[in-house]
């Protein structure tokens, strides 16, 4: 009965989290089993918990970094490095998407940010729109693979994993995507015989190199200082922090800072100094000292308006999450995930098999869902499937977000579809079409991911 006031509401055109919410309440209305002051009591105690803290404060670092300028940074130092390649747009397109994915941890902030630059730029090269849009699109879904990401947060707190694990988990996923798109592009550039969109400049790729070595370096030396000579991390971090100003201001770098973010905020979650949803509070922190001390780029009345656009974006998050709290708890309560998993164990006992049609399912239910309201009802399903079959939590939550991320691609709810859309000025029929030749490598990554979860699990299984 639960299932059928669902399918109700939602073919009512409800939104998904009223629909869950509603559908509970009316089960228990008709049921009589308990009260109805248990919807109220569940969906709270849904949003009660701490790590939940992390998605408020990475949505504002997020958006403080898309209206500090920082997005025409990693532009300038993108098209420094890789923009004189064959279809250099393109892999600038590609790489600025990895840089911007270790700040916002959304897919549409990504697209909607970068991507305005990035489709403007290309359409002025002599790009066709629908390519510029096409690999705008499929760049777009390495937010929130590449950590800090919000729907690793949300999964971490519904499957009750580590967060930190799982942002480790998205690093080399994520890089396998990045190489991936790149080579989708050059395949692109060869087919129609395109060149480098800038000249060569010796100076500029020297020092956007620099800047990636000292992204590489400083780490690296900080561990050096803290384990084998015993300097206090404290200490040693903050002093780090400061030569990073100094370098700064004396080679003028284009991005080096804003680059940092994902460095500062893993190795802080590794070390242990701070938690993810400190992390997540730090990352905020770092963004206004950049866009206000240091860039000055930030004011006062542009903070406030980002602080209300997090509001309203968070609003939105958690009474998805709360709403799916009373939902999932009621899927448990009526035997509705036990049948389930019984139905799938008695189908198949194979992993590989149940990850496929997980895969299936998956892709089908993110064409039509938010990610954050697909994660909430799938993971209560699926996961408990999963464990008794021996597949790592932190493997599926990987392979899960990505099927998502994926799903945010296709029509008919795909909202990276409405955004670029929007952004590009295309026909939502053309920008899909657009779209269909990315599918190639994102499939090909889901594929890897879903059956080397050692590719996954490598570098959390060396901190956690």
């Amino acid at each position: 009965m639960l299932k059928i006031f669902f399918l109700i509401f939602m073919a009512g055109g409800i939104p998904v989290a009223v629909a869950m919410a509603g559908a509970s309440l009316a089960y228990i209305l008709v049921s009589g089993s308990l009260p109805p002051f248990v919807v109220i009591h569940r969906m709270v105690s849904g949003i009660d918990s701490f790590p939940l803290l992390a998605v408020p404060f990475f949505i504002l670092a997020g958006n403080l970094m898309n209206n500090a300028g920082i997005t025409t940074r990693i532009y300038n130092f993108a098209l420094a490095l890789v923009g004189w390649l064959k279809g250099g747009l393109g892999h600038v397109n590609v790489l600025g998407s990895v840089i911007f994915a270790g700040m916002s941890g959304t897919a549409i902030a990504d697209a909607a940010g970068l991507g305005t630059i990035e489709i403007k730029a290309m359409k002025e090269h002599g790009y066709s729109t629908e390519f510029a849009v096409g690999v705008t699109a499929a760049s777009a879904t390495l937010g929130p693979i590449i950590p800090p990401s919000l729907p690793f947060v949300i999964y971490g707190m519904m499957a009750n994993v580590s967060v930190g694990a799982l942002f480790l988990a998205g690093i080399l996923p994520g890089a396998l995507l990045a190489i991936l798109m790149m080579l989708t592009v050059a395949y692109f550039a060869h087919r129609n015989g395109w060149g480098g969109d800038v000249k060569f400049s010796s100076t500029r790729f020297f020092k956007a190199m620099c800047e990636l070595a000292v992204v590489v370096g400083w780490p690296l030396l900080m561990w050096l200082l803290v384990s084998k000579l015993g300097t206090p991390p404290q200490l040693t971090v903050f002093a780090g922090l400061a030569s990073l100003f100094v370098l700064d201001r004396i080679f003028k770098f284009e991005a080096l800072l804003p680059i940092m973010t994902p460095v500062l905020l893993i190795g802080g979650m590794s070390t242990g100094l701070f938690t993810p949803t400190e992390g997540a509070i730090a990352a905020c922190v770092w963004a206004m000292i950049l866009g206000f001390a240091w860039y000055k780029t930030l004011s006062w009345k542009m903070f406030v308006k980002v602080c209300l656009d997090t509001i309203e974006t968070t609003s939105t998050v958690l009474f998805i999450v709360a709403a799916a709290s009373i939902f999932g708890w009621m899927l448990t309560a009526t035997g509705v995930t036990t049948d389930i998993a019984s139905w799938v164990l008695g189908f198949t006992k194979e992993a590989w098999v149940f990850l496929l049609l997980a895969n299936l399912l998956m892709l089908f239910v993110g064409c039509f869902l938010e990610p954050t309201a697909a994660i909430t009802i799938l993971v209560p399903i699926l996961l408990p499937i999963a464990t008794q079959l021996g597949v790592d939590p932190i493997h599926f939550g990987l392979v899960m977000v990505l099927n998502l991320m994926i799903g945010l691609l296709h029509p008919p709810m795909g909202m990276v579809l409405f955004v670029l859309a929007r952004v590009a000025g295309l026909s939502f029929e053309r920008t899909t079409m657009a779209i269909l030749p990315w599918l190639i490598p994102l499939l090909l990554a889901l594929f890897v991911i879903t059956y080397v979860p050692s590719l996954v699990l490598w570098l959390p299984k060396m901190f956690f």
